[in-house]
């Protein structure tokens, strides 16, 4: 179901949005997404051109999926750290300001707590700088 992984990683999208992203990339050009921690779209992955979203310090940088940067806020992180993201699309609308609306689809975060083996791995990378 995830986007293929040669190691641990904390974010992974399934085929279904990975096909979404690359649509959305042929139109609008390199993508980010951002985590949404709830207000007016509760808690969703939001798709955005990049550029058109300001990423700062509060933030962190998760992965990549589909070639595109995903990002959450620092104090949602501290929630999430132990979690894997699994982004998928389902039929619906999506957040106001995301760029799959118009599509009839909504990106959708799917989680797991990782496995001991896959967290061991990560912070082992994380701790390496990588």
């Amino acid at each position: 179901m995830d986007e293929a992984m040669t190691e641990a990683s904390r974010v992974s999208a399934t085929p279904a949005a990975l096909e979404l992203i690359a649509r959305l990339k042929a139109r609008h050009g390199p993508l980010l997404f951002h985590q949404s921690g709830g207000c007016c779209d509760g808690s969703s992955p939001m798709c955005y051109p990049q550029g058109e979203f300001q990423i700062g310090d509060a933030d962190v940088q998760l992965g990549e999926i589909g070639s595109c940067p995903f990002y959450m806020s620092r104090a949602q992180f501290a929630y999430w750290e132990h979690t894997h993201l699994i982004i998928d699309v389902v039929p619906g609308r999506g957040g106001m300001f995301s760029l799959e609306g118009p599509e009839g689809l909504r990106f959708l975060t799917r989680s797991r707590l990782f496995e001991d083996g896959e967290w061991a791995a990560l912070k082992a990378r994380e701790a390496q700088g990588v």
